[in-house]
């Protein structure tokens, strides 16, 4: 049977690696280093296929089309934006596992959007880029929720999404060893007139709540208060709830916390380790 056997949030901020050197070194060293020191842990753990929880910025989908959860499921590369300062490239999908989430959903009235082929944006490929190199063999399910633009999916729906996609990986017949990885946050004002802005009261509380595991208040989060107080970027603790929702009860182990105005976002690493 499938096992989930780790869990980590972190940041996808495009920044990073587009403009390294807008951070100061004392700053980006620790970002740098806490990217491999989650590689490190996915490797000791003996991860074989990570769920990256993305959201889309107005770069995959527009006006026309706004999922609000999709999954990819076949062939999938990126990135899409050719300034992000990452090489393109293909990477591994778990297309059987997929599937079988895809269909779970189906099943228990996840209405996903489904993507056969998928080139993806900064939210995943942030991430894959600096924890799943080419050479890990790590494969990775994509998974975007609509936690950047309106209309935005609730918290409820993204904490009922992730205990269903948790469901599904448990009850899956393969040998698979999964990851959890949640991206995005924390404070940060994106394309707006606070952008640079970072509310470190704010990430500290959230911190607090992510240390106790506490999915429930996270849930409580009025997304009119979230923008004002944190950002519209700070809403992207959606993909949090979900990540955490996938493993239960947890609780969460800060790795590295780092507010860096120059990349316009408060940059938090856990691990969620199940309680």
């Amino acid at each position: 049977m499938a096992e989930i056997v780790a869990g980590f949030l972190l940041p996808h901020d495009p920044l990073i690696p587009s403009q390294p050197d807008m951070a100061s070194a004392e700053q980006r060293d620790v970002v740098m280093a806490a990217y491999v020191d989650v590689a490190e842990r996915l490797q000791n753990y003996e991860v074989d296929t990570v769920i990256v929880i993305g959201d889309d910025h107005y770069t995959l989908f527009g006006p026309q089309c706004l999922p609000r959860c999709l999954i990819g499921i076949g062939d999938v590369e990126g990135p899409v934006e050719p300034w992000l300062g990452i090489p393109r490239r293909a990477v591994m999908n778990n297309t059987a596992l997929a599937e079988h989430i895809m269909h779970h959903g189906f099943d228990n009235g996840v209405d996903w959007a489904v993507a056969k082929t998928m080139v993806l944006d900064h939210s995943a490929m942030v991430p894959i880029h600096y924890t799943v190199p080419s050479n890990s063999g790590i494969k990775a399910i994509p998974i975007y929720l609509n936690s950047a633009v309106e209309p935005l999916i609730s918290n409820k729906r993204v904490e009922k999404i992730g205990a269903l996609v948790g469901d599904a990986i448990r009850g899956y017949g393969g040998a698979e060893r999964v990851a959890v990885l949640g991206t995005g946050g924390m404070s940060h004002w994106v394309g707006m007139s606070r952008m640079g802005q970072i509310n470190k009261e704010w990430d500290i509380a959230l911190m607090d709540i992510v240390r106790r595991g506490d999915i429930t208040e996270l849930v409580s989060f009025d997304d009119e208060e979230v923008l004002n107080t944190a950002g519209n970027g700070a809403l992207e603790i959606k993909n949090w709830i979900a990540a955490m929702a996938i493993m239960g009860e947890l609780t969460g182990e800060l790795i590295a916390y780092e507010p860096i105005h120059e990349w316009v976002c408060g940059c938090g690493f856990f691990e969620l380790r199940a309680a």
